[in-house]
């Protein structure tokens, strides 16, 4: 038995190692091909590290600030993305305690006829949607990705589950005390959701930055562009056979999650060992 388990450990190990060096090597050879030369990237072949490291590629794209100003597209995506992170996590919050705690007629009919609909494909809502942002004037504005950004029903989902594994007796013993509804949730219940909620601002940060077809379709403004929109435009200002500062436009995208992802880390294994065994 011993032998079994030990020789299951391995081959899990293994799989595990497989999968993650297929994620881990385009990255990492995206990364270092950045650091290479236009030349040594074109004849160097498949050499996974630079002869010469340089950083002339991100030199070159820091400084265009004509057909290509990536540090303005990056910081249309920092008050998009850290907008959308923020009140995300403040009306999933308020709409959970209200699946999850109020009691009200439909509710969980109501509540399951919305997670059914969110199981269409969310391409079926890009006419309309773009019909309503027009009607309101939101095109080339932030609100365009900022107020769609915030209909997420998988994190209510998230949330809502995560709240029905605390007791009602915190309720319970708050309202004895004389809290009203929303002082049992501001109080009581919003303070024990820090990890969960620490998981859905990563997840609508990383949505938000990462979304590439929308903000397409509602921004026509070079300078309003977000960074993952903008980036197919440094195959135009540079050339489709300039690789160098292509890597480095994505590379300099992927650091923000990263950063995230490093700090958020341990409330997102926190999250996930404790909303493993909540009642559903």
């Amino acid at each position: 038995m011993k032998i079994k388990k030990n020789l299951g450990k391995i081959l899990s190990f293994l799989v595990l190692g497989i999968l993650s060096l297929g994620w881990i090597l385009p990255i990492a050879w995206a990364v270092f091909t950045s650091f290479k030369t236009e030349t040594e990237i074109k004849t160097g072949g498949f050499a996974f590290l630079p002869k010469h490291w340089t950083a002339e590629n991100y030199i070159n794209i820091l400084g265009n600030t004509d057909n290509a100003p990536i540090i303005r597209w990056f910081l249309n995506s920092m008050l998009i993305a850290g907008t959308v992170a923020v009140l995300t996590v403040l009306l999933v919050a308020l709409t959970a305690f209200g699946y999850s705690r109020l009691k009200f007629k439909c509710r969980d009919t109501l509540f399951f006829t919305i997670m059914a609909i969110s199981l269409f494909p969310s391409i079926i809502n890009i006419i309309p949607l773009y019909q309503m942002v027009s009607w309101l004037d939101w095109v080339n504005t932030p609100m365009a990705m900022i107020v769609p950004g915030l209909g997420g029903v998988t994190n209510v989902f998230l949330v809502r589950q995560f709240m029905l594994g605390i007791p009602m007796e915190f309720d319970e013993a708050a309202k004895i005390d004389g809290a009203s509804e929303f002082g049992v949730f501001l109080r009581i219940i919003f303070p024990m959701l820090k990890p969960v909620l620490t998981v859905v601002a990563l997840f609508s940060f990383t949505g938000s930055w990462n979304d590439f077809l929308w903000p397409t379709i509602v921004f026509n403004d070079i300078e309003k562009l977000p960074l993952t929109a903008g980036l197919q435009l440094l195959q135009g200002a540079y050339g489709s056979f300039q690789i160098g500062p292509i890597l480095a436009g994505a590379c300099l995208a992927m650091i923000p999650t990263f950063v995230l992802y490093l700090f958020a880390q341990k409330y997102f294994l926190q999250s996930m060992a404790l909303s493993s065994g909540v009642k559903g």
